[in-house]
């Protein structure tokens, strides 16, 4: 039996008295794209990261090729955030070249002659792969929120990483654009080989984008101390194999404040 790519060994989370995470147990295999979904503070973008080596499990283990993951962030790890994270005094390529210096084991991670001249070539074209070949001497003021977040996409992929963790990447976009960015999205995955983790609190995303949705939730409540357990993942479903009625009762669970009565409209939903 193959070792899996990453491991989860019943995983906890705590900060003080508080417990965010416990009982994570799961494997995944390289090239897989789960979506996390869960309610808001259930623990999704802490386990994004743990796999970065942002944060620290406070029990059990987490694997990456059978050792455990590093406790920092490293170019095998690409992370893109809803808010942006590019450098608002660089050009578009500059920002991608500056992600790929950033690879470079010194203080300052410039690049200079053959190096610099090899880096551009490579920022210009992952820019062209995400659709931004017409903006690369433009400023981050210049671009709408789309095209931010396209270039933040490239500055993780150019660092060519095993892993991309995108943390509700596109909650801020509207839906036009956000069907533009799945698209992109997909076609990364398929051409760089990734493997993804990515949170989103739109369900039917999760559904259309990946290959396993992971939903989180605490299986134990005290109502009169509701930080005395953590989160689990309840649901872990192959996206192309799931009933209506099962899309419709975590649809529920997630969106507790929804009327029952109220029936979802499914004929929307991605297949």
């Amino acid at each position: 039996m193959s070792q899996p790519f990453i491991e989860a060994r019943n995983i906890g989370k705590q900060y003080g008295q508080d417990i965010i995470l416990e009982n994570v147990t799961t494997t995944v295999e390289e090239g897989e794209f789960i979506t996390l979904v869960g309610a808001s503070g259930c623990g999704k973008s802490t386990f994004l990261k743990m796999i970065l080596g942002t944060e620290q499990p406070s029990s059990g283990e987490l694997l990456l090729n059978g050792e455990p993951m590093p406790n920092e962030p490293g170019p095998d790890r690409g992370i893109v955030f809803q808010q942006y994270s590019v450098f608002p005094h660089m050009t578009v390529l500059e920002n991608v070249v500056a992600a790929k210096g950033f690879q470079k084991a010194s203080l300052t991670g410039y690049l200079f002659g053959n190096e610099k001249r090899q880096a551009r070539q490579e920022a210009a074209e992952m820019l062209t792969q995400v659709g931004l070949s017409h903006a690369l001497n433009r400023y981050p003021h210049e671009l709408s929120g789309g095209m931010k977040q396209r270039l933040a996409i490239a500055q993780a992929v150019i660092c060519k990483p095993r892993i991309l963790l995108l943390d509700e990447p596109f909650g801020a976009l509207d839906p036009g654009i956000r069907a533009d960015m799945h698209r992109l999205i997909l076609d990364l995955w398929r051409t760089h080989k990734l493997t993804i983790f990515m949170v989103t609190h739109d369900l039917k995303e999760g559904f259309y984008l990946g290959t396993r949705l992971w939903v989180f939730d605490k299986l134990r409540h005290d109502p009169h101390a509701p930080n005395a357990y953590g989160a689990s993942i309840t649901y872990d479903l192959p996206v192309d194999a799931t009933q209506d009625s099962l899309y419709q009762e975590i649809d529920d669970q997630l969106r507790p404040t929804k009327s029952t009565t109220m029936t979802a409209d499914l004929t929307e939903r991605p297949t």
